[in-house]
């Protein structure tokens, strides 16, 4: 149990980030056509709407809750004076409306994949089986919500905090701090782990073009004279 214990949270890691994000290197170099969303809006855009917006405002939110909460040190929680109960039950809370968001999006989304006929003729295996991992990812993170209510000492919680930080900086033996944790949770890190893996074969690249520096980019507007035939870009009044 410890052997298959070291083999799965030890050393299953190491092999999903080398392949995150070597494999992301090699398809950008090799596929970039290949590179985009697949967006299916023109087939049809009902349920989009809904299902894109909630999907992905509830997987940011979840995303840096656990980027923050797993690898942020303990001793920046304790010298801010915040204790392990108290970020245990913000985990829970904002988790699980985040989650709740981010289930109804994919709900809708997956609605449409499998069952209009043009997006499912459209759309490869990589397509649906991410979308049905991601699926069965957000069920079993909602799952722990209520095994996480019976640790609201937060005492559960640093385990996965030691785990995490520790395989990012290659501390040794890492694994046994999950060793005897519920099974959910196993089962919750490895797919967590698999959707590394799997994210440079899949449509999950485009989250690296994320446009995140259109947020500090100064605005301008295309002025066009009134015969037409001059266009040009003017930065706006600060």
């Amino acid at each position: 149990m410890q052997t298959l214990n070291s083999i799965v949270f030890g050393w299953y890691p190491y092999l999903c980030l080398t392949v995150f994000l070597f494999g992301s290197l090699f398809r950008f170099d090799r596929e970039q056509y290949t590179w985009r969303t697949g967006s299916s809006q023109l087939l049809r855009r009902r349920q989009l709407t809904w299902g894109s917006n909630l999907f992905h405002v509830g997987i940011l939110f979840i995303f840096l809750g656990h980027f923050v909460g797993l690898l942020t040190p303990i001793r920046v929680f304790d010298m801010l004076g915040v204790s392990h109960g108290f970020k245990q039950m913000l985990a829970i809370v904002a988790g699980g409306v985040a989650g709740l968001m981010c289930l109804v999006g994919i709900a809708l989304l997956t609605h449409r994949r499998l069952f209009d006929a043009r997006i499912r003729a459209n759309s490869s295996f990589g397509d649906t089986a991410i979308l049905l991992l991601l699926f069965a990812q957000l069920l079993l993170g909602l799952a722990t919500i209520p095994v996480s209510m019976g640790h609201l000492d937060g005492h559960e919680m640093v385990k996965f905090m030691d785990w995490a930080q520790g395989i990012l900086t290659l501390q040794p033996g890492v694994a046994a701090n999950v060793l005897n944790v519920h099974p959910i949770f196993k089962a919750h890190l490895v797919l967590g782990m698999t959707l590394f893996l799997v994210f440079p074969f899949t449509r999950l690249v485009h989250i690296w073009s994320a446009p995140v520096w259109y947020l500090g980019r100064r605005g301008y507007q295309v002025v066009r004279s009134r015969d037409g035939r001059v266009a040009r870009p003017i930065q706006p009044a600060e």
